[in-house]
């Protein structure tokens, strides 16, 4: 594995969820030193090891409860037969006390594919409000990172190889703002077969229908709730600056689940 603290430096960039598990104290026989450390993720797999057997198998049952409570502690787990700590039942006694540190990203990820005019002026607004974002286009004179300062990544690439390349997870949404409706019609496909919660393509009524019935010919889920075509709320206006505005509003009122309506009706 490459060095532990350059992965973890990855892993936050990308807004991964993760725990680090670090052994900090030890007694007597254990399979692993001081200092030693070793990453879990979500779905079981690690990176690293601080030793395998019953004692690993144990610490990483635990560090997915604490990820999944966004918790961290400090933990004992007993080799031998000392009932005060976690008991293992291994024959090579020892102790080893872990820290167990959760690192969860609740933030949403923005994936904007389509570096135009609309994408541009969408990614400014991403960097004003904060949110973590990545821009995707297969022309080489668009994606640049000095054109996307405040971008967690740039990517240069053929938008249906982009998918393999981009951290999308449960957290992800996806703006599919290209430059062709072919583009579009291949971002919409890749991205339902993501985990991705939000979906929306940019298009005129008639341009999202006529390529819905399409993908749906072909055997797509053009019904996916997390489909949202045309894409952003009605503004009444088609500049980018204001769609992007639309779109933005659309993501913020489906992330925190507000109602979109005037305040001043809500008084």
């Amino acid at each position: 594995m490459k060095d532990i603290f350059q992965r973890i430096a990855e892993l936050r960039k990308e807004g991964r969820a993760f725990a680090l598990v670090t052994i900090v104290k030890t007694e007597d026989s254990t399979p692993r030193s001081l200092g030693t450390r070793m990453i879990v993720y979500p779905d079981k797999t690690i990176e690293g090891t601080i030793g395998g057997g019953v004692l690993e198998k144990r610490i990483i049952s635990d560090a997915l409860k604490l990820l999944a409570e966004g918790k961290s502690e400090r933990l004992i787990y007993d080799l031998g037969k000392d009932k005060k700590d976690i008991q293992l039942g291994a024959i090579c006694g020892g102790k080893a006390e872990v820290f167990i540190e959760a690192f969860y990203n609740n933030k949403i990820k923005i994936f904007i594919f389509g570096a135009g005019h609309v994408g541009k002026k969408f990614a400014e607004l991403c960097s004003i409000v904060n949110l973590s974002y990545w821009i995707i286009d297969n022309r080489e004179s668009y994606a640049h990172e000095e054109l996307f300062p405040g971008a967690m990544g740039v990517l240069h690439s053929e938008f249906i190889e982009s998918f393999s390349k981009l951290p999308i997870d449960e957290n992800s949404y996806l703006v599919i703002v290209t430059y062709g409706h072919q583009y579009d019609g291949v971002c919409l496909g890749a991205a339902l077969k993501t985990n991705a919660s939000y979906i929306g393509m940019i298009g005129s009524k008639n341009k999202v229908k006529t390529l819905l019935e399409s993908l749906s010919k072909n055997g797509v889920n053009t019904k996916d709730p997390r489909i949202y075509a045309p894409i952003g709320l009605h503004l009444g206006n088609n500049s980018p600056e204001e769609i992007s505005i639309s779109i933005l509003s659309e993501i913020l009122k489906i992330k925190s689940g507000g109602s979109g309506k005037h305040l001043r009706g809500l008084m």
